[in-house]
């Protein structure tokens, strides 16, 4: 992705080779042929305090004419200002600090007022360092450098971060272990009365360990227990344990018995229908956390604190490092109930001799709906996420999805509930304006029960009323979409080519494609 960049310093070798640059404080040219913009300033160096504020307040007016010359729904990435340099002459002259705050929560207020653009903090990375390793005169001198070259690399690191935090991308699940992990002490010797969760410390540490990921499970993070531990003893400490936090009902699933760890963390994973690649594990053992690297090395496996007192910041970094995001939808809070729900749509399943029955007795209830504001997010967030069930692996931010649309392409959302409860926003479909579907992607909490099918049929019947005859479609195989490479002969198009790699071309007339669906997939279309 090729992105243009305004600033007002030597800020090349922070931001790598995928980037153009503007010229110093120069926004005389404003590029249409990029695929999307950063905005860095930083504060200069000037002495005269007033000239320095005023300096600043400029930026932020050009900010905006910037943003008024520029395409809406292509990327905008604005980082804060922090002062990494200033010498005041008296202790009460706040001109500098004054300004720098107007200047970003001009950033925040144009957050606010498009949807493009994305505003992140600096702080987040110039806190980790002293003032003197941020700046170097040399440096500034050499090359009006506005921070340390020499943090290139841990700046880049951190950027990363940021851009996938953007893009929504994220670890899924954390597997956690109990003894000296979510509690002090070992239940089995100790008790329950025995364990350490609050009171003093040690115990007061486990405690807001626990309060802390119980927040984290609020942001859309599955948490989920694997340990070597009688089952009943957890589940009498869980309910009779006044101190305890997480209980049995915050996780989605747990194995708790005598076997190995990694054959536990492969069965968690079949049971979530998740890829282990979306798994961290977090014990307090050296031993069990090696096991996992060797035999599982996909799944993340950060180092355990060595003292209780340093799991607040174990907590911070395990949330930077695998699961912080821009933002949250709304299906992210609703993630544990409805990994939950499925355990009991599975359960219910096995009760029927006839699948079709045990479908009908779900009162399946789908809605299909063109994309808006209000659910563009979340289809970015599938198009960055989902592997498993997509045909073509394309990732999209919500800017380029309004795109689409401006350019008169069709995409439309599914939701799913039944009697079990409401699985939310869960496939979409984009569909280019030559009739070609461009993504079809379904979170894999739905599948198995024909609803992928069905979505396919119904959209086939609007895109037959929009006055389309024919549609065309790719496979494109990747390293996690093998379950999917004969998904469309499922629904009746023809296979016109397959390359040497195994991607596939497709066709369908619309005028012999079977848009009936099945009576108990009760289908509303908005």
């Amino acid at each position: 992705m090729e992105r243009f960049v305004f600033r007002n310093n030597t800020i090349e070798r922070f931001l790598g080779k995928d980037c153009s640059f503007s010229g110093y404080d120069d926004i005389s040219n404003v590029p249409q042929d990029v695929d999307g913009y950063v905005w860095w300033y930083q504060v200069p160096i000037k002495f005269d305090q007033s000239l320095l504020a005023d300096e600043i307040r400029g930026y932020a007016q050009k900010l905006q004419l910037v943003l008024s010359q520029i395409d809406s729904k292509k990327s905008f990435i604005a980082l804060t200002m922090d002062i990494l340099f200033s010498v005041p002459f008296t202790d009460n002259d706040y001109r500098l600090q004054a300004a720098v705050a107007e200047y970003n929560n001009a950033l925040y207020a144009a957050e606010e007022k498009y949807n493009n653009v994305k505003v992140i903090d600096i702080t987040e990375f110039t806190r980790q360092y002293s003032a003197s390793d941020l700046f170097d005169w040399k440096f500034y001198f050499i090359s009006q450098m506005g921070m340390n070259p020499k943090l290139n690399k841990a700046f880049k690191a951190w950027w990363e971060q940021k851009i996938n935090s953007i893009n929504l991308k994220r670890k899924k699940c954390l597997v956690l272990d109990l003894d000296n992990t979510l509690w002090g002490g070992i239940l089995g010797e100790d008790g329950i009365e025995g364990i350490q969760i609050g009171g003093d410390y040690p115990g007061k540490a486990f405690l807001y360990w626990q309060e802390a990921l119980l927040e984290l499970s609020k942001s859309g993070v599955i948490l989920t227990v694997c340990s070597k531990n009688n089952e009943q003893d957890v589940l009498t400490a869980w309910e009779d344990n006044p101190f305890m936090i997480l209980k049995k009902e915050h996780f989605a699933a747990y194995r708790i018995n005598w076997t190995d760890k990694a054959t536990n963390i492969k069965d968690l994973a079949t049971e979530l229908n998740l890829g282990l690649d979306s798994f961290v594990f977090v014990d307090d053992n050296p031993t069990e956390r090696e096991l996992i690297k060797q035999l599982l090395p996909m799944v993340a496996v950060p180092d355990f604190p060595s003292q209780p007192y340093e799991l607040m910041v174990f907590f911070k970094q395990l949330v930077n490092d695998y699961f912080k995001v821009y933002s949250i939808t709304d299906e992210d809070k609703k993630k544990t109930e409805q990994y939950k729900q499925n355990a009991a749509r599975a359960q219910a399943q096995a009760s029927f001799a006839d699948f079709d029955s045990f479908l009908e007795s779900l009162n399946l209830q789908i809605v299909v709906e063109p994309a808006n504001e209000f659910n563009i997010p979340r289809i970015a967030q599938m198009t960055q996420k989902t592997n498993q069930f997509n045909l073509t692996t394309r990732r999209y931010a919500d800017s380029d999805l309004r795109g689409f649309i401006e350019a008169g392409w069709k995409i439309w959302c599914i939701s799913v509930a039944d009697k079990f409860g409401d699985n939310g926003i869960t496939g979409a479909i984009i569909v280019t304006n030559e009739g070609e579907i461009d993504s079809l992607l379904l979170s894999c909490r739905i599948l198995g029960k024909g609803i992928e099918i069905a979505f396919v049929k119904t959209i086939l019947s609007l895109l037959v009323n929009e006055g389309i005859e024919k549609v065309t479609a790719k496979y494109l195989p990747t390293a996690k979409n093998a379950q999917v490479k004969d998904f469309y002969e499922k629904v009746g198009f023809t296979c016109t080519l397959v390359n040497a790699d195994g991607s596939k071309l497709y066709t369908l007339s619309l005028k012999e494609a079977d848009t009936v669906n099945k009576e108990y997939y009760h289908i509303t279309v908005k």
